[in-house]
């Protein structure tokens, strides 16, 4: 476990994006994969995608693909829970399984020693899941009460409330976790189905960072994934965003009130998409420089904290915010961000504030690299993008490329005031639905 730990410490730390040599890698059985070599260290990361995740659920079977996912480590093959995670700790591997509303995602690490027994033992959870009944049964206790307390949470409220004002009918437009009914009546046969509906090869996304040659990652994915099912489920359509201009508020028994809001965003392969990345930063994603920052707390003292972000899923685009506020402050915050939304729809940026953010965003970026984790994730959400091999090296100039007449058009294009959609949990003074 030592020897583990310092190979995850000190692999590819800080490595600068310009120095990242990445290698397409195809496996003699047809599944493609990014590699960066590094043999200083014997330790290899390993990131693997399946594009769909939870959105892929089944019609009235919401939640099967959170519990599957939560449930593949608790046994595969001939071991049981405690047997498989026994077995992944003597290895000094590690192994997670994730899933979101576009992607299932699962992330190893071995090192180079137990490579082979690690990937068998993965290849288990991949490929020959137990799902005992006991462990779904134990899983979907878990998931019943994160279900139960986010009913109580004012940030989850906030946000199941958008997401369905934003998406409607579409699986983006309600929570992965699923119903507390819907997650009480999923069988072991909805587990199976929803494994094949998104585990497939058809699907695979794969990047490898670490002490591994071409060769050896091509035999390795043949071993992990040449046996999974070639087609999963169809792709849901592209979502229809439903939000409007105004305020919805959610009743909740509190000093405060959580806020949620937000209108249409751009995709990541629109041409202007790096101009509305500086303009995000500058308005409020750049923490205590952003204008909203400035003008929300530090002038009116209105939040502690409130900030803005581009969401670009795959099936659909928003431009969000949030920001928290005591009950009798909250509609002053709420005007706040509405002029300022319209002020930079108007004026744009500043010179200074141009310069500011793409010294941020350029210095930032490689310090992303720190590690064979972190970079084989960059790496598989670059194939998901759909971005060049070669993008983190030229992601900077990019950057340094938008004009602060770039980012004025963008802003004149996308920031619309008066289409923003306000949620609000809480009891806020002077606001009306």
């Amino acid at each position: 476990m030592i020897r583990f730990a310092l190979a995850a410490v000190l692999a590819l730390a800080a490595l600068p994006a310009r120095a990242v040599d990445i290698q397409s890698v195809t496996s003699p059985g047809g599944i493609t994969a990014w590699l960066v070599e590094n043999h200083e260290i014997p330790f290899t990361a390993l990131e693997i995608r399946f594009r769909g995740g939870a959105s892929l659920d089944a019609p009235g079977k919401r939640g099967a693909i959170n519990l599957m996912t939560a449930t593949l480590e608790e046994g595969a093959g001939d071991l049981d829970s405690q047997g498989f995670a026994e077995a992944a700790e003597t290895l000094a591997a590690s192994f997670s399984f994730n899933v979101s509303d576009d992607v299932l995602s699962v992330s190893a690490k071995m090192l180079t020693e137990n490579r082979d027994a690690a990937v068998t033992l993965l290849g288990q959870a991949l490929n020959e899941p137990k799902f005992d009944q006991t462990a779904i049964d134990r899983v979907r206790g878990q998931v019943l009460s994160i279900i139960a307390s986010d009913a109580k949470d004012p940030g989850a409220i906030a946000g199941d409330t958008f997401a369905r004002l934003a998406y409607g009918d579409h699986p983006y437009g309600s929570s992965l976790n699923g119903t507390a009914d819907s997650v009480a009546a999923l069988t072991r046969d909805d587990i199976l189905a929803a494994k094949a509906r998104v585990m497939a090869r058809d699907r695979i996304f794969v990047s490898a960072v670490g002490d591994i040659t071409p060769d050896a990652l091509g035999e390795l994915l043949d071993r992990l994934l040449g046996a999974l099912p070639a087609t999963g489920a169809p792709m849901p359509p592209r979502a229809t965003l439903g939000l409007t201009g105004g305020v919805t508020i959610v009743d909740y028994d509190s000093p405060q009130s959580m806020v949620l809001f937000g209108e249409a965003g751009l995709a990541m392969d629109d041409p202007d998409f790096f101009a509305a990345y500086i303009l995000n930063q500058v308005l409020g994603g750049g923490g205590f420089s952003s204008r909203l920052m400035e003008e929300v707390r530090e002038k009116r003292g209105l939040t502690y904290g409130v900030a803005s972000y581009l969401v670009p899923k795959d099936l659909a685009e928003t431009w969000q915010g949030s920001v928290a506020s005591a009950n009798e402050k909250v509609a002053e915050a709420i005007a706040v961000i509405r002029a300022e939304w319209r002020r930079m729809a108007a004026d744009g940026v500043t010179d200074a504030e141009l310069d500011a953010a793409k010294t941020y965003l350029t210095g930032a970026y490689p310090l992303r690299f720190d590690g064979n984790g972190p970079i084989a994730d960059i790496l598989v959400g670059m194939q998901l993008s759909d971005l060049p091999i070669d993008y983190v090296n030229t992601r900077n100039a990019k950057v340094e490329a938008v004009t602060r007449d770039d980012v004025a058009r963008v802003a004149a294009r996308l920031l619309r005031a008066d289409d923003l959609r306000f949620v609000v949990v809480g009891r806020p003074v002077g606001l009306m639905n």
